[in-house]
């Protein structure tokens, strides 16, 4: 597979978890009355998810993006 092809997979799978799973947190903490909509605390579940999603996305990067041998 292209390189370019596969990092751009690569990535675009990792937003769609980092969304999936920031939005179930959001939608858990709001249901349960923890902030509400337009607040910092929906900006910080979301800053917060998304950093987690670069880490874990760059320590996983060599396993999925490594040259084809």
């Amino acid at each position: 597979m292209n390189p370019t092809v596969k990092g751009v997979l690569y990535v675009s799978v990792w937003v769609m978890l980092w969304g999936t799973a920031a939005s179930l947190a959001d939608f858990v903490l709001l249901d349960r009355g923890a902030y509400a909509s337009g607040t910092p605390g929906q900006a910080i579940t979301f800053v917060s998810y998304g950093i987690a999603a670069v880490v874990l996305a760059v320590k996983f990067s060599g396993r999925f993006l490594r040259a084809d041998s």
